[in-house]
């Protein structure tokens, strides 16, 4: 999935999704050459999995 795509449904801004990617808390891109990169909808769709676990197990706590 192209970056558009990405901020739609994480919901995240650009500056934050790279953020993350810098501290290695969000899946980091892959180059479809030249400038061009996207995401594994599939890696994209775990991380946000991840969070929604963490939640449940924060509010348990």
């Amino acid at each position: 999935m192209r970056l558009p795509e990405v901020i739609h449904v994480c919901g995240l801004s650009r500056s934050t999704i790279y953020d993350l990617i810098s501290r290695s808390a969000f899946p980091a891109q892959v180059s479809l050459g030249g400038k061009n990169v996207a995401w594994m909808a599939s890696e994209v769709s775990a991380w946000m999995n991840e969070r929604i676990a963490a939640r449940g197990q924060e509010r348990a706590a």
